[in-house]
């Protein structure tokens, strides 16, 4: 999540979305014309407080035309999708009323000869049996293809006897280490707490995300609307820094969401997909379900914006990470270092988007290949992050860490724990019993 510095006591130009609100315009146009003389005695320039005056007047006048043009703008969204709305439900109806006539005209055509009639229904009896037999085939087929499908999702990953607990060294108090490819827990400590995910969320909205989306719609266009900026500023959230009115390629959002953690990405592809950030929220929780999470897991938004209802365990966030290294879209936009989107009006040569958290992971001392990576952090969380990384020998694994005291110690935990997972002595350099271990975690409601 982003900080901004606000200046109470001046308007800041660069924050247009701040001033949506007539309410804040007013607080700081009483502020600036609030005026205590330092000393009772000075004299007055009552020529100087004029001509400040004129000057503030026509400020005045700047800020109440920006704010009557944004909220035009905003009027014109909310007319362009109202007409899209009605257009779909006319080409609804449309579609309603030519069905009809062809079946009318299917029964006067079938009504004009008693022995067509006779031999179409001969004709129509040999073909459905054979039809009803493929049929038959089909579903069959298509009830296990189905049956295939939901088990190859369904994620479960085991603790064995050599499952340990995290050292002591490590500060995160809740994470959990499995192997990708057996998904044997290597190690854990209070995998299975209630945590808040934070941006981690953004793994679960890129997976949906990429699921819903056709080669041809990653080429796209969505306009980039007042109503996600105004949220991500009043959210506090961190940005990619689209501009209100830009047309963003739909590719770039998804590189927009991972890489900068961007709110405006995340909310982006909700309208695109979905029409609106709680329909894309149901999609998201619907595939919490389907990998069989839903129990202890449950999100309120595509962001990763603290609510208490919004919330997940370590060990579902690793199951989250590892369905989305199964879509090749996912595993190439969260291994992504370094990417710039498509140039546009507003930004001509483009956003210059990168993952730190993989940038600075990359220089370990360890010599760790961490490949993909997601970190979070609000207060309720700490500094969280989820990852993938591969050895020299073909293994691979998936670490979750949360609540850790700084986005620095958080890299550090994470590569210690991998680091020991992929040395031979990994068990006797840090591992203690889970009866000995007295490390905390996050408390369970």
């Amino acid at each position: 999540m982003g900080t901004d510095n606000k200046d109470k006591n001046h308007i800041n130009l660069n924050n247009k979305n701040k001033y949506a609100d007539e309410s804040l315009l007013q607080e700081e146009i009483a502020s600036i014309m609030r005026y205590e003389a330092d000393d009772d005695d000075e004299e007055i320039d009552e020529e100087e407080l004029r001509l400040e005056e004129e000057r503030f007047k026509e400020y005045q006048a700047r800020i109440t035309k920006r704010i009557n043009e944004m909220k035009a703008e905003h009027e014109r969204q909310l007319r362009k999708r109202n007409i899209i709305k009605a257009g779909a439900a006319i080409a609804a109806v449309s579609v309603a009323v030519v069905a009809a006539f062809n079946m009318i005209g299917s029964r006067l055509y079938a009504a004009r000869s008693v022995d067509e009639a006779a031999a179409a229904a001969y004709s129509s009896e040999e073909t459905l049996e054979v039809s009803e037999a493929a049929n038959d085939e089909s579903s069959a087929s298509s009830v296990a293809s189905t049956e295939c499908t939901v088990e190859e999702k369904q994620y479960i990953a085991t603790e064995t006897a050599s499952t340990q607990e995290f050292g002591a060294e490590i500060v995160s108090s809740c994470g959990i280490l499995m192997n990708a490819d057996t998904l044997e827990i290597v190690s854990e400590r209070n995998a299975y707490a209630k945590m808040y995910p934070a941006s981690m969320t953004k793994v679960l909205t890129l997976l949906v995300a990429a699921e819903h989306l056709t080669p041809e719609q990653l080429e796209d266009t969505f306009e980039i609307t007042i109503e996600i900026t105004d949220y991500s500023y009043s959210n506090d959230c961190s940005a990619a820094g689209f501009d209100v009115g830009e047309d963003v390629k739909v590719k770039d959002l998804l590189y927009a969401l991972i890489l900068p953690s961007g709110a405006d990405g995340a909310l982006g592809l909700a309208y695109y997909i979905a029409g609106s950030q709680e329909d894309f929220v149901v999609m998201m929780n619907d595939k919490l379900e389907e990998l069989g999470l839903s129990d202890t897991a449950h999100f309120t938004n595509c962001i990763g914006i603290y609510d208490d209802d919004h919330y997940c365990t370590a060990y579902d966030m690793a199951i989250i990470m590892r369905a989305a290294l199964d879509n090749e879209l996912c595993k190439e936009v969260l291994s992504t270092h370094y990417y710039v989107t498509e140039p546009t009006e507003e930004h001509p040569d483009g956003i210059e988007l990168s993952n730190w958290f993989l940038r600075r992971i990359e220089d370990n001392d360890e010599g760790i290949n961490v490949v993909c990576g997601k970190t979070g952090y609000v207060i309720q969380s700490g500094n969280c992050a989820v990852s993938y990384a591969e050895d020299d020998n073909g293994n691979s694994y998936i670490l979750c860490t949360g609540n850790s005291q700084g986005s620095w110690q958080c890299i550090y935990d994470q590569t210690i724990l991998y680091a020991n997972a992929m040395s031979s002595d990994a068990v006797t350099d840090y591992a203690v019993s889970a009866a000995e271990s007295s490390s905390g975690g996050i408390d369970e409601e």
